[in-house]
């Protein structure tokens, strides 16, 4: 066979895809199938699920070109990863348009709600000290602990500091947990709730009109003090509180519609093929990987489980009883777990609703996550020397 190939050189070049596969090429191929039946089928995150199954089908096709590093002959998916990954665009882009999606009004009327936000963000931590005793450096470990926030940008944006050989992984196990709140969450705040509790009614408060004013100086504020307190955080909650002001000052409404729409939607479709492209078999199937995965369970279950203790805490030293199911919508799956713990609400009693505090905690979540996010980011090169 050998001298076959060096008498005609062509059948190098023609089979080299046949002779290069092997079976972790094929299992890649199942993972990727995987995610796009979950997108298409399912409906888990399919902006993002969709992408990054066909982008890990391509990187996963034997010299394949459109991952190759080669000069002069690099790969589309190697070069948007140059482009937008490892120097953190896409993700600060992305916090853009959430930022411009995101009303924050709620959190403004009821501010002690970033209380249950911040208690969500437990798992975070004690994930990352896990991990640690797994055996991951301090980077690693922290980028492992983002997942728990139920944030993928913030967790993209981490690993693209701290661990670019992880990327892949942590972006897969970042989105798919986020996409299964509604299988996750319920089972952990059954387990630690009676049915009395997650039958506490919390009864419908009157809202006040919040200000222009006040709507407009709340994003500005929010960077002052974030980036005083962490001055690394500030591309991450910069770059999502100038979303936010495209959207509350009235004056650029063109520039809000763009980046809810246009702009969330291309850099979507480009982060999701881009990350997709980074999942190639010597990177993904390993066992640290499996770790990594079980441990952005044990990440979400742990955050989960701090706002709803967080909750049942404060009843304790409370007169007006909190239901302690709107602590898990601490976390930044918005809007997706306000409502499923609203529905929960609403089956253990359909005379229950607490849709507003819901929603007002997750809001919260949305702006804790990324604030928890620079603190990572402030304390880990520190702990790291």
């Amino acid at each position: 066979m050998e001298s076959l190939f060096l008498q005609y050189p062509w059948l190098d070049e023609l089979l080299m895809g046949f002779i290069g596969l092997s079976w972790k090429n094929i299992v890649m191929w199942g993972i990727s199938a995987v995610l796009i039946y979950l997108a298409v089928k399912k409906d888990y995150e399919p902006a993002l699920l969709l992408p990054i199954g066909f982008g890990a089908l391509l990187a996963n096709i034997p010299h394949s070109s459109a991952i190759s590093q080669v000069v002069g002959e690099e790969g589309f998916l190697w070069v948007l990863y140059k482009a937008g990954i490892s120097n953190e665009l896409f993700p600060v882009l992305i916090f853009i348009a959430i930022g411009a999606m995101c009303d924050f009004t709620p959190l403004i009327r009821r501010p002690s709600v970033m209380l249950f936000a911040a208690a969500a963000q437990f798992g975070i931590f004690a994930t990352a000290v896990f991990a640690t005793m797994l055996g991951f450096s301090f980077e690693q470990a922290a980028s492992i602990g983002i997942i728990g926030a139920a944030d993928g940008p913030t967790t993209i944006y981490v690993a693209s500091r701290f661990a670019q050989d992880l990327l892949g992984p942590l972006s897969v196990a970042a989105y798919s947990y986020m996409s299964l709140v509604p299988v996750i969450q319920p089972p952990v705040i059954k387990a630690i709730t009676t049915k009395a509790e997650r039958r506490i009614k919390m009864g419908y408060e009157n809202e006040e009109p919040v200000s222009k004013t006040t709507l407009f100086l709340f994003p500005v504020m929010v960077v002052i003090i974030s980036g005083i307190v962490a001055p690394i955080s500030v591309a991450l909650i910069g770059s999502l509180m100038f979303g936010n002001l495209l959207r509350v000052c009235g004056v650029v409404d063109n520039l809000s519609n763009c980046a809810q729409n246009e702009l969330a939607n291309l850099v979507t479709l480009l982060l999701g093929i881009t990350i997709g492209g980074t999942m190639s078999a010597e990177s993904f199937l390993t066992s640290q990987v499996a770790m990594i995965m079980l441990l952005g369970a044990i990440a979400f279950v742990f955050d989960t489980a701090g706002g709803v203790l967080f909750a049942k805490i404060l009843n304790l030293f409370s007169k007006k009883k909190i239901n302690p199911m709107i602590g898990a919508c601490g976390i930044s799956a918005f809007p997706m777990s306000g409502r499923v713990i609203a529905k929960m609400a609403l089956k253990e009693d359909p005379s229950n609703f607490i849709i507003q505090h819901a929603i007002g905690v997750n809001v919260a979540g949305q702006v804790a996550s990324v604030v928890a996010g620079g603190l990572v980011l402030a304390l880990i090169p520190a702990l790291a020397k």
